[in-house]
């Protein structure tokens, strides 16, 4: 993109009822950094350049439901991170403050849930 300039961030925006808490789960998982935090808004980074997670403060939040459910709070988007061991990558995300999804949809992906409750997927490199 021609418009962005050196020192310009980008990423991916996620509701949460506590961005803090949520920014650090990430950080945590991908052993990248919280670049920024300030009340209602927290920002993870893979590097100065990026890629960017902001996390927000959202009054009112209701956690995504897997799988999905007519007429309740849907996903919107989630993430997959490929991994080369999945048991050992399930454990951590566990640790972590991950919950395992009950359903399963495929034998070398994991589903789990964040601590906001948003879907998240771990990815056998295979």
């Amino acid at each position: 993109m021609k418009s962005r300039t050196a020192g310009m961030w980008w990423g991916t925006s996620i509701e949460a009822p506590d961005p803090g808490a949520l920014a650090r789960f990430y950080a945590e998982l991908l052993g990248w950094h919280v670049g920024h935090e300030e009340p209602g808004t927290a920002i993870v980074a893979a590097s100065p350049n990026g890629p960017f997670f902001v996390f927000q403060r959202a009054d009112g939040y209701r956690p995504p439901v897997w799988p999905p459910e007519d007429g309740r709070q849907r996903p919107m988007m989630h993430f997959d991170f490929q991994v080369g061991d999945l048991e050992s990558a399930v454990a951590e995300a566990v640790a972590l403050g991950a919950v395992l999804a009950e359903f399963q949809p495929q034998p070398h992906v994991r589903v789990l849930l964040d601590p906001a409750g948003h879907p998240f997927c771990l990815c056998l490199d295979s």
